[in-house]
């Protein structure tokens, strides 16, 4: 049985869509006093519960209606749930690199288990590392597959491409990436000034005449795409397009899209992009994917073969 929280039903429906299974029915209210109500619509009993829910603004909204639905399933008597969190938006706070803070990951991650969740299906953490952060099982999908079949339809004189990670710590996902489609690999030498503020130092690697393929993991303000896409093009790129997994798109990160003269942003659905309308975003659908992820957990099959 699949549900699914506020934050992306239309993936939710997508998922169903592909597993040839109605979507579960759930109600979530709101109270006068802001608390939250959560309740299942029909019997959950001994069933194996897919809860989709991506930590998408509002994120602590998001995140505790995902936690009561995990609690409300496990207080029914199903036999197994699994978190399905496509974007879980606290795997950028994966460490203590600041004195007095909360390594905000492994919190968000206990929360998960002690509500009861099983298991946990995600897709391209912005740190690997945060899957060790919890102690039951999870899936950690790969979106570069739609990403690679993206730039390959796209793109024009796809041979002339190279495939640019905006910053060192993008390296082995963009490598793998590089590696799929057979073309050279650049990386910017980038230093975060705030959250929402980056600085290139040096572009390392060839785009003179060439069209730039900037790989990230998602985009927030669109700060660090900006700015990629300036640094290729003046190092002599032909043109750029960027893909990412999850389009977050924040504050002014349309607005800057539009003025940048990047060509095409793609971002998966893994988020709700309803609401963002420009003609540079593209969406890219992750749909097929995660049903046959949950396809695959729910038999007791492979879920790692899918990338092999």
């Amino acid at each position: 049985m699949v549900f699914t929280g506020q934050s992306n039903p239309a993936l939710a429906r997508e998922i169903c869509a592909n597993l040839g299974i109605p979507l579960g029915k759930s109600t979530t209210e709101k109270f006068a006093n802001d608390n939250l109500f959560v309740r299942f619509e029909e019997s959950l009993r001994s069933a194996d519960v897919f809860i989709v829910q991506s930590l998408t603004p509002p994120v602590h909204e998001h995140l505790m209606e995902l936690l009561m639905m995990i609690d409300a399933a496990k207080g029914s008597s199903a036999a197994r749930v699994t978190a399905v969190i496509p974007y879980y938006s606290y795997a950028r706070s994966d460490k203590k690199d600041a004195p007095r803070i909360s390594i905000a990951g492994r919190l968000v991650a206990d929360l998960i288990q002690t509500a009861g969740a099983d298991r946990v299906l995600t897709m391209t953490l912005h740190s690997p590392q945060v899957h060790g952060f919890f102690k039951i099982p999870m899936d950690h999908l790969s979106a570069e597959p739609v990403i690679a079949n993206y730039f390959a339809t796209r793109v024009e004189d796809l041979e002339r491409s190279v495939i640019v990670a905006p910053d060192a710590g993008d390296l082995k996902r963009a490598s793998s990436l590089a590696r799929r489609l057979a073309l050279p690999l650049a990386f910017i030498d980038k230093q975060r000034l705030s959250d929402t503020e980056v600085a290139a130092r040096a572009l390392v690697g060839d785009v003179k005449g060439k069209n730039a393929l900037i790989i990230d993991d998602e985009i927030s303000t669109a700060g660090s795409l900006v700015k990629a896409v300036d640094t290729v093009l003046e190092a002599g790129a032909k043109q750029a397009y960027a893909a990412v997994t999850h389009g977050v798109y924040v504050g002014p990160a349309v607005e800057r899209i539009e003025k940048s003269p990047v060509i095409e942003v793609a971002a998966t659905n893994t988020c709700a992009t309803a609401n963002q309308k420009s003609r540079k975003l593209q969406t890219l659908s992750v749909g097929p994917l995660f049903a046959e992820a949950i396809w695959r957990i729910h038999r007791g099959e492979s879920v790692s073969s899918l990338f092999t």
